[in-house]
């Protein structure tokens, strides 16, 4: 099945599941300036995320990246991560299931 989503069309506040219960599970982030995701992680996940526009500081662990708008970032899920936007900013965060083999 071929599902399209608008992602203008989706509430983001915080985030948004954009095909709820599919996966691998896609999230659409929106964080206004100053505004962070408390520190979490994605057990058993691999993580990308693309910031579509603004500016975030990505505490993975204890390292922090500056991520600029077009930005990629892969990590596996078992980091702790904590994003926080440094300007209102908007992420697709995909988190693939990790398989054996």
């Amino acid at each position: 099945m071929t599902r399209v989503v608008r992602l203008s069309e989706l509430e983001a506040s915080p985030h948004a599941n954009v095909f709820p219960e599919a996966e691998p599970k896609t999230v659409l982030l929106s964080l206004e300036a100053g505004e962070r995701v408390a520190s979490h992680t994605h057990p058993g996940r691999d993580v990308v995320l693309h910031l579509l526009d603004g500016a975030v500081e990505l505490d993975l662990d204890d390292e922090t990246r500056a991520l600029e708008s077009g930005d990629v970032v892969r990590f596996e899920g078992e980091r702790e991560i904590s994003p926080a936007a440094t300007e209102p900013s908007t992420a697709l965060i995909v988190l693939a299931r990790r398989t054996d083999g």
